[in-house]
């Protein structure tokens, strides 16, 4: 036994601490190696302690530097506990006692377990199958926290662990989030820009060069790669996350990301109808109207080249024989012109693919703001004749359903409850695999019964509320477009989704508020 020089490994997950024993904590674990190597005169070289690391994974602080002081030569024997304290993963752990520590010379010994790789003994054939077991119980583990996370989501509960940029935590109920106002500002005056027809790349630029902290800057995130994010520089992704972030509304959206299993760590992002929604969880920072309006905005504020002269209709036009956008060439400095060209043409010029659509940008945008006046004036006499059949909804009507709503909303959360209970019982072994698969079956169908239901009663309140909301905001931007000589982008973009121009001059203009063009 003097010829060894002893590693004692302790190892404790988060997972462990909550879940296990006292036996498992770090001093236990200390306490009982110590006891065994002054039984055995072993000379103790260091102890090595890795304190909320998850077995199934080896890259550990600890546990690297053991296996730093192997190499050098430092150590010749590893103790632990138990094999699971090793790890959890039966390949890595398999993969240490069967080849790394045997070539190293290495001697080790899991007390409890009763396994010492330097002994014939019937107790380390059965090693393999401990580890198996070990994996298993972290499969189990990760399994049931999963779950428990799930149920949590689909309550409304927030389980993340950095906040989205404008909220905090609630000190009183860390699953709930509350408003940072200093965030919250900076949030509203995004969304106002957007609104005023300012492209991502644009709003990112005016944060930066107002030197609006970032929100890397409020996480004192430690960047390695992308230092700009710590230093201030505001991206158009950064905006493009936050304009399109339901949080924003008072809505949970989570189940965006996962790991793809309990022992590979990498994430992965979920397809959009796996997320976890639940509507009204806590205080909104942007108004739903403003939200959906913006929604609607991005596409015509995203992807234009971000030029000198930002013109009244940029973004808006499309060439209506290839389908591709038009853009507009910089003024010439002989006649101060300038003019349409089809970008599908201009990429593929040699190809003939396209024809140039080219037309003098300035007539054509004095002949869009007169047609444009025309169809305002039609709709709002249209719509003074048939104002009344706008707000046909009936009270009764949209009480009922709300009335269903909430029953289908406490039906469906009873039923994922009931699918949470049934998967532990089955875990714990209360109840068969072939029962769990019976009952699993019936609730999943009665679930998917009752979720299409509300989706499309939700689909209908939702329909007829915003259908009506958005006709009062159409008048009131119609009336703003009347009213002005020289109209702003932000009323163009509010009035009008695309103009399409083709090759013989014909001009369609498919305005917001009606089907005509």
């Amino acid at each position: 036994m003097n010829f060894f020089n002893v590693g004692l490994y302790i190892r404790l997950s988060r997972e462990d601490d909550d879940k296990t024993e006292m036996s498992e904590s770090i001093t236990n674990q200390k306490s009982l190696l110590l006891q065994y190597v002054k039984e055995n005169n072993l000379r103790v070289y260091d102890i090595y302690i890795d304190d909320g690391y998850s077995g199934t994974n080896f890259d550990r602080p600890d546990f690297n530097r053991l296996l730093g002081d192997i190499e050098l030569g430092k150590i010749n024997m590893v103790i632990t506990k138990d094999m699971s304290r090793l790890g959890r993963d039966y390949i890595g752990t398999g993969n240490l006692m069967e080849k790394y520590f045997p070539e190293h010379n290495v001697r080790y010994i899991a007390v409890t377990d009763n396994i010492d790789t330097f002994l014939d003994s019937s107790n380390n054939d059965i090693a393999p199958f401990k580890a198996i077991m070990n994996d298993m119980y972290a499969k189990d583990i990760s399994k049931k926290i999963k779950s428990s996370l799930k149920a949590k989501m689909k309550e409304g509960k927030w389980v993340g662990g950095r906040t989205p940029f404008g909220y905090d935590q609630d000190k009183d109920n860390k699953n709930h989030l509350v408003v940072n106002a200093q965030q919250a500002n900076v949030v509203k005056r995004i969304f106002d820009m957007c609104l005023e027809g300012l492209s991502f790349f644009k709003i990112a630029k005016q944060l930066t060069n107002e030197g609006v902290k970032t929100p890397a800057q409020y996480y004192n995130f430690e960047w390695k790669s992308n230092y700009n994010l710590k230093y201030g520089e505001w991206h158009s992704k950064t905006i493009r996350d936050i304009l399109t972030n339901r949080i924003y509304i008072g809505d949970m959206v989570q189940n965006r990301r996962s790991k793809i299993n309990y022992k590979v760590k990498k994430v992965i992002k979920n397809n959009p109808n796996d997320y976890i929604v639940v509507e009204n969880t806590h205080e909104a920072i942007i108004d739903r109207e403003i939200f959906y309006e913006v929604q609607k905005r991005i596409p015509k504020n995203k992807g234009r080249n971000e030029k000198k002269e930002i013109h009244l209709l940029d973004g808006l036009l499309y060439c209506g024989d290839c389908g591709h956008r038009i853009g507009v060439t910089s003024r010439r400095k002989k006649d101060n012109r300038c003019y349409t060209i089809c970008n599908y043409y201009r990429t593929y010029m040699k190809q003939r693919l396209c024809t140039t659509h080219s037309n003098n940008y300035d007539e054509l945008e004095k002949i869009i703001i007169n047609s444009l006046t025309e169809i305002c004036l039609n709709y709002i006499n249209k719509d003074k004749i048939t104002k009344e059949t706008l707000n046909n909804l009936k009270e009764d009507n949209k009480t009922n359903n709300k009335n269903e709503l909430e029953v289908l909303s406490n039906d469906i959360k009873q039923i994922n409850d009931n699918l949470d209970t049934i998967y532990i019982d089955k875990l714990n072994k209360k109840i068969t695999e072939e029962q769990f698969e019976r009952v699993k079956i019936k609730l999943e169908q009665e679930l998917n019964v009752k979720q299409e239901r509300y989706s499309e009663l939700n689909n209908s309140i939702n329909d007829t509320i915003n259908g009506e909301s958005k006709n009062k905001m159409d008048i009131e931007y119609i009336d703003k477009f009347l009213s002005m000589k020289n109209p702003s982008r932000e009323l163009i973009i509010n009035l009008i989704e695309r103009i399409e121009i083709f090759k013989d001059k014909t001009i369609n203009i498919k305005v917001t508020f009606s089907n005509i063009y």
